[in-house]
């Protein structure tokens, strides 16, 4: 099959959570909603309910972008079978514009990982990798993005850097990339190097989506001091740095503002996409 392809509005859009609902809608009647909206697909599996109706209300005004943690893309067994055909049933139901998923592994035989756990940047691992991206895009019948990780430590060994692997990822899978700003931030930090290169090395054209949100710097039990991917406060002046960099080379791009602990009023994260759309609106300005 032909993956068919979706596209988000080159804007900022916000992760959608509960406590947000009717805080969104009204933004929708008022005319100053977001341009759209992400969630985690996991938090509606569930056949019915009050997120489905609240989803459905917002999905007959707004965009819907999925971003999947629970594939497994990266796991030896493969993609988590249960996940998918549910992922795919949501696809159905909702007609989202965009479906992504991260550069990570998260099941064992035997257990689930409530972690994105890093995979090796091999020749065997983009094998692998690249044909659990096919499996999914055959069973939705659409292209998805594959997110780059953020990364705590470095395999003693690789094929490939980073940058590579993805680019090779999308050459022979047909997906697309999310690029997580803060991820660059943060595994730059961790693993001793220059995020500005590291950013620059991505080919615009195959990003679909940007994210960018807040981490958390931490002392460590070895003396040292480590970056944590905790989506928990305001996007840092350095991670907006970054995207203004990117956008400046790239043009505009659908930007989300990720916040999923200690998440704040909506009046906040609006703030929050109101600087993602002011560095969008200065790159559709230039263009």
């Amino acid at each position: 099959m032909s993956p068919r392809s979706s596209a988000l509005p080159p804007r900022a859009g916000i992760g959608l959570k509960p406590q947000h609902y009717a805080a969104l809608l009204g933004a929708v009647e008022r005319g100053d909603a977001p341009a759209w909206v992400e969630v985690h697909p996991q938090n509606y599996f569930g056949a019915g309910g009050p997120p489905h109706r609240w989803l459905t209300a917002i999905a007959e005004h707004l965009p819907l972008s999925f971003h999947s943690v629970g594939l497994s893309l990266g796991s030896a067994a493969g993609v988590d079978r249960a996940e998918l055909a549910a992922l795919a049933a949501l696809c159905e139901r909702y007609a989202p514009a965009m479906v992504s998923d991260h550069l990570s592994w998260s099941n064992g035989p035997e257990d689930k990982f409530p972690d994105l756990l890093p995979i090796p940047y091999t020749h065997a691992a983009l094998d692998h990798f690249g044909g659990e991206v096919g499996r999914v895009q055959d069973r939705l019948g659409r292209t998805i993005l594959i997110e780059n990780p953020s990364r705590y430590l470095a395999y003693a060994a690789s094929d490939w850097d980073e940058v590579e692997f993805l680019h090779e990822l999308c050459r022979r899978s047909g997906c697309g990339l999310l690029l997580d700003v803060n991820n660059i931030e943060v595994s730059a930090f961790n693993l001793g190097l220059d995020p500005v290169p590291w950013l620059d090395a991505f080919d615009p054209a195959l990003v679909g989506e940007i994210h960018v949100a807040g981490h958390a710097v931490k002392d460590d039990d070895m003396g040292g001091r480590i970056a944590i991917d905790d989506h928990g406060s305001a996007v840092a002046s350095s991670c907006w740095g970054l995207l203004a960099r990117f956008l400046a080379r790239a043009g505009p791009k659908p930007v989300l503002v990720e916040w999923d602990s200690d998440v704040p009023d909506y009046a906040v994260l609006v703030e929050e996409a109101k600087v993602a759309d002011t560095l969008l609106t200065r790159e559709r300005a230039d263009a």
